[in-house]
């Protein structure tokens, strides 16, 4: 019985453990400072947009990495706490189709004040094609 309860109490110690370590260096992992980071490749908001528009297999490599996309913005949407900034290559059944990308909440500002006919450059963190636009989340405006 004696041995039953050294096993058990090792377990549970080693149970503790194993949480605690989850809790370190999983659960409170730091996130990506996509703002800070460096483009993984920079290119036209146009071209860019193409490669996904058109099923290309080039499309795949920018899944999930630091993208820098530079062109004029169709348009600047705003609610609530959140700026998305569009651009518009195509129409389609629900709109406009092109790359939306949602701002960083330091980044409003600059943005609202821009020229709406003026080149901008955008970093972000593509995440994906839904079937019309490509999205880019966290991203921050680069000024020149």
């Amino acid at each position: 019985m004696k041995k039953i309860l050294k096993i058990g109490a090792v377990l549970a110690v080693l149970g503790i453990l194993a949480a605690i370590y989850v809790w370190f260096f999983v659960y409170n992992k730091p996130h990506r400072d996509y703002e800070n980071a460096t483009a993984d490749y920079t290119l036209s908001a146009e071209a860019f947009y193409k490669h996904y528009a058109n099923g290309s297999e080039e499309s795949k490599k920018y899944l999930d990495k630091v993208i820098q996309v530079e062109g004029v913005p169709s348009s600047i949407e705003t609610t609530d706490s959140t700026v998305i900034v569009a651009f518009a290559f195509g129409s389609g059944m629900f709109g406009d189709e092109g790359i939306r990308c949602t701002l960083l909440p330091n980044h409003h500002s600059q943005v609202k004040e821009l020229d709406h006919s003026e080149t901008i450059s955008i970093k972000g963190h593509c995440t994906g094609y839904n079937g019309t636009d490509v999205i880019m989340e966290q991203c921050s405006l680069i000024t020149k």
